[in-house]
């Protein structure tokens, strides 16, 4: 008897163990808010930028919006797109992290962000290139001994060009536009940056007489999308409908050509001939089952 109430006594006072909840994932949180939450920095054209009324446009809407719509075949109900406009790489990361972000394109991968998100396939390639007055650089390295070069303060176009020219002179800056003001007054004689948003930003602002070079990248990477860690559901969604949508594009179907034409191909300030942009994406579908919509017998 005094063992048994020992025992009792012993099962009342050691407390029950109640597992913590999980927190929220993606999926439930949008299947309960009907509202996908897109985060960036609006001042990477053609990726992210604000129309006139101060609505996300861009590459990576397009790309979210895909996202939205197969969210909501899955969910069974309609989802909206939401944004916030941020201005810090940093601020943007945590928000993505803590899950008060769904998702964010063009966010540079580091190792040191793969150790708190998830990047997902790849949603296109760029690289380094060197924006500056026509005539002006061959873009070889040697070229730019002595010379005043803006990049990005602890961007991989300021550890590639202290690499490549140890002799040139890197001018850091906290953003490209910063960087392009500072070149179209002369303070800079060229700026290292992500080709493409160099690319958008010179048409955006009407600037002339400018030329990327050299013809191959100093570096080549590919731009993705991060989302929150440890999601392996959402994340997948979202590989499906980024896999969808450059699928599509490979095949030619109308209206995917023209969404995606209007940020990267003929016409638009990348200007990328349209069996370049398939060829790309060609290649980033590799090792990918083939992903086209199902259509009914005739």
């Amino acid at each position: 008897m005094a063992l048994l109430a020992s025992l009792s006594l012993g099962l009342v006072l050691v407390p029950a163990v109640v597992p913590a909840a999980q927190a929220e994932g993606v999926l439930d949180r949008v299947a309960r808010t009907g509202r996908l939450q897109l985060e960036g920095m609006a001042d990477q054209p053609p990726l992210l930028t604000l129309d006139r009324q101060g609505q996300p446009q861009g590459y990576a809407v397009l790309v979210a919006d895909r996202v939205a719509g197969l969210l909501s075949q899955a969910l069974g109900r309609p989802v909206q797109l939401g944004f916030q406009n941020l201005s810090d790489p940093a601020q943007l990361a945590e928000r993505l992290g803590s899950g008060q972000a769904d998702l964010a394109c063009g966010l540079m991968f580091t190792w040191a962000r793969e150790n708190t998100l998830d990047f997902t396939l790849p949603i296109g390639v760029s690289g380094l290139r060197l924006l500056a007055p026509a005539g002006r650089f061959s873009g070889a390295p040697e070229a730019l001994a002595g010379r005043r070069i803006g990049v990005l303060a602890g961007s991989l176009a300021e550890s590639e060009l202290r690499g490549m020219q140890p002799a040139a002179k890197a001018v850091t800056f906290a953003d490209l536009p910063a960087a392009l003001t500072a070149l179209s007054s002369g303070k800079v004689e060229g700026v290292i940056g992500d080709s493409a948003m160099l690319a958008g930003l010179a048409r955006q602002r009407g600037l002339s007489g400018l030329a990327l070079t050299p013809d191959a990248p100093y570096e080549r990477y590919a731009v993705a999308c991060a989302v929150p860690e440890n999601d392996s559901a959402y994340r997948d969604l979202v590989n499906r409908a980024i896999a969808q949508l450059l699928q599509a594009y490979v095949d030619g179907e109308p209206q995917t050509v023209a969404a995606v034409d209007r940020w990267l191909g003929p016409g638009s300030a990348l200007n990328v001939p349209q069996d370049r942009i398939r060829g790309v994406f060609d290649g980033l579908l590799m090792g990918v089952e083939a992903l086209r919509p199902v259509r009914p017998a005739p």
